[in-house]
């Protein structure tokens, strides 16, 4: 796997998206920290959607949930 960089950015990503939105409350730069995430996608880049197994699917399906989930979150709840 030639992806190392990319695990690393994912995890950050994510830690960093877990921070704004449970310690800051801003669900929006939550969101978009899970957003970016999804773009350094931490299992093999060469391999097909078709072709990877379904946990690591499961994984980036959850994630993209998770991003939904935030912004829905930061709409509104800042809708006041």
């Amino acid at each position: 796997m030639k992806t190392p960089l990319n695990k690393f950015a994912y995890i950050a990503f994510l830690l960093l998206g877990i921070y704004q939105g449970v310690v800051r409350h801003d669900y929006m730069q939550a969101a978009a920290s899970f957003g970016i995430g999804l773009a350094f996608d931490p299992f093999n880049i060469d391999q097909k959607w078709n072709e990877r197994p379904k946990w690591q699917r499961a994984i980036l399906i959850a994630n993209l949930a998770l991003v939904g989930a935030m912004f829905g979150f930061g709409i509104g709840l800042h809708d006041r």
